[in-house]
């Protein structure tokens, strides 16, 4: 007698997949690239790294989205198992900035005569938090609240305001990125300039590459609701984006206080 092939449990069980792979292999070749661009080499294997992740960001998104809307994989268990996941990933996350905000709170509370004994070192010129970084505070957290209308628009059946939305957050998110980049630009110091220079751009770029991933998600969000494969019974996607931009929403909070308005006083 034939063995029966029908699934007796609620779990997907999952194909081989390249991804996982691939992403570790685009993670390696930015922190080499990243290295090395601290060593005033060219940036060019960190871009290269970043397009690897990036590539490897959007074809799990669409096997994550084909499990789940075309294969009708994820079931309420499923979807249970992925809910955690994404909060254990959001946990993960927190460890990094927890590690960055504790090298800058060790130097910058337990100032060393190396630094002439002053926070910021002599020679820093802060950015002050009135300006672009006020700005930048003000457009994350717009994106957020844009963001809740439009899951809200979602959840009542009005697409035309749930992709607005989505799309309108994707945008404020590219926004807050360029003027991150002109900041950076304007700053008068640099990654090498010290220890308060080089933990300030570790946190914030860090933070700026977690705007920069959001922003993807969101867009694919954007495309996915006005295409019609998110529901208000379906939008496990939605929710985990809108997860995640909230963090970065908060992340962002900390690093202004300490390290733009706290630094200014």
């Amino acid at each position: 007698m034939a063995a029966s092939s029908e699934r007796k449990h609620p779990f997907h069980i999952l194909p081989p997949s390249p991804w996982p792979l691939v992403a570790s292999v685009g993670a390696f070749l930015m922190a080499l690239g990243g290295a090395h661009m601290m060593h005033g080499e060219p940036p060019w294997l960190l871009a290269l790294g970043v397009a690897v992740v990036v590539f490897t960001m959007f074809g799990w998104w669409r096997a994550v989205i084909c499990e789940g809307y075309h294969e009708q994989s994820h079931t309420s268990a499923v979807q249970r198992g992925l809910r955690m996941g994404m909060a254990l990933f959001i946990a993960s996350e927190v460890m990094f900035f927890v590690a960055f905000f504790w090298a800058y709170f060790h130097n910058a509370l337990h100032v060393s005569p190396v630094v002439a004994g002053q926070w910021p070192p002599e020679g820093i010129e802060p950015l002050h938090a009135v300006g672009l970084p006020l700005i930048n505070t003000s457009i994350l957290l717009l994106s957020g609240i844009v963001l809740m209308w439009g899951r809200h628009g979602l959840l009542h059946g009005r697409r035309r305001q749930a992709v607005g939305g989505i799309a309108g957050a994707a945008l404020l998110g590219a926004l807050f990125l360029i003027l991150q980049a002109i900041e950076y630009g304007e700053a008068a110091f640099a990654f090498r300039s010290g220890i308060y220079a080089s933990t300030f751009y570790m946190a914030t770029g860090f933070h700026g590459f977690h705007v920069f991933v959001g922003t993807c998600a969101l867009l694919v969000m954007a495309v996915r609701c006005s295409r019609g494969t998110l529901s208000p019974d379906h939008h496990l996607g939605l929710e985990a984006a809108e997860w995640y931009w909230h963090f970065v929403d908060v992340v962002w909070l900390f690093l202004f206080v300490f390290f733009y308005v706290w630094v200014g006083a």
